[in-house]
């Protein structure tokens, strides 16, 4: 049986009652179901579209790839693999014709 850690303070020692989980150490109770909906990225397309990972995407502005002298066109393809919150670049996609590389949410579209 295999818990996740305390959200709050780390704690490995969790235990169930229910449907929720209690950390004996900091007394904080959650619930794994709310947790996993709360982690979700919102992360938003040049339109205001919702992404996610394995969204299709197309690039909406002639981009230039940092430490080469590349040029992704407008219109190139991409695939959305990951996504990172926070980040200057919060796309990790597969771009035709370019291989893998981070790419910002702002200059693509939702195919």
């Amino acid at each position: 049986m295999s818990l996740p850690a305390c959200p709050n303070c780390n704690s490995e020692y969790v235990y169930q009652d229910q449907e929720m989980l209690i950390c004996p150490e900091c007394a904080y109770e959650w619930n794994p179901a709310e947790v996993a909906e709360e982690e979700k990225l919102n992360i938003k397309d040049a339109n205001g579209t919702l992404l996610e990972e394995g969204d299709k995407v197309t690039l909406i502005k002639d981009l230039k790839v940092k430490g080469s002298s590349q040029v992704l066109k407008i219109g190139t393809k991409a695939l959305i693999k990951r996504m990172q919150e926070g980040k200057d670049h919060q796309l990790d996609c597969k771009v035709d014709g370019a291989g893998d590389m981070m790419v910002t949410a702002a200059y693509v579209k939702k195919a």
